[in-house]
């Protein structure tokens, strides 16, 4: 292995350049298989290096690079509110989908479970994205007291972006990203269409949602492309 040319740099960027390379090794191997030689060799610098900038080893390594792709992560749902809720849906999914799409590596790094060196410190951290995305979600929904019903809805609809985000990227991104974006925030408005059957808040975020929404919007096309699969299960009623 080609070892990286040792190059001066000021504290924050030699900081800043540890922390990539650690989410590139942490991603693409199990965090407890990467030491801290491995970041310094990968980096090009020293051992001793390494623990100047994290004196607590590589455990204060890991979830430094974590907090670092979840701060990032974080403020890709922060949206004005102009205009309607899927064009705003749009823009914020479409930042957070571009951000994985740039950084496979520290999204990877960030969701990776099951890892010995996995605390309540880096859970805390995981979750604190997702709990930042729910209530971003729900600020846009004018809901600032959700009910348990809508609460979980959203909540599951965050954990399927996630989801969905790995194996697009696992499979080698085998749909365009506005097209994964579109797709996924289809799938949230029919989760508060079918909460919204059982959870008056539910239904009142549609209403908002409909109100919002431009003659011929992605909820029009939505509904267009839905109803005639759902038509059959009328013969039920």
């Amino acid at each position: 292995m080609t070892v990286p040319a040792y190059r001066r740099l000021s504290v924050e960027e030699r900081r800043s350049q540890l922390l990539s390379t650690a989410l590139n090794l942490f991603s693409g191997q199990a965090p407890e298989e990467v030491s801290l030689e491995d970041v310094a060799a990968a980096a090009g610098v020293s051992r001793p290096l390494v623990y100047r900038y994290f004196p607590g080893g590589k455990q204060q390594l890991y979830e430094a690079a974590l907090r670092s792709a979840a701060d990032e992560l974080e403020t890709c749902f922060n949206e004005p509110k102009v205009g309607s809720l899927t064009e705003r849906l749009q823009r914020a999914l479409g930042r957070y989908l571009l951000f994985i799409d740039e950084h496979d590596a520290g999204f990877s790094a960030l969701l990776r479970g099951g890892s010995v060196v996995e605390t309540s410190s880096t859970s805390a951290i995981v979750d604190e994205v997702r709990r930042q995305a729910a209530v971003q979600i729900l600020s846009h929904l004018e809901v600032s007291d959700p009910g348990p019903l809508l609460s979980t809805a959203v909540r599951t609809w965050i954990s399927s972006v996630e989801a969905a985000s790995l194996i697009w990227l696992d499979g080698g991104r085998p749909m365009p990203r506005e097209e994964l974006r579109d797709w996924l925030i289809d799938q949230l408005m029919c989760t508060l269409v079918t909460t919204g059957s059982r959870d008056e808040q539910a239904a009142a975020c549609i209403e908002l949602a409909v109100d919002l929404e431009e003659p011929g919007g992605p909820l029009a096309q939505l509904a267009h492309r839905v109803l005639p699969v759902v038509t059959p299960a009328a013969r039920l009623l």
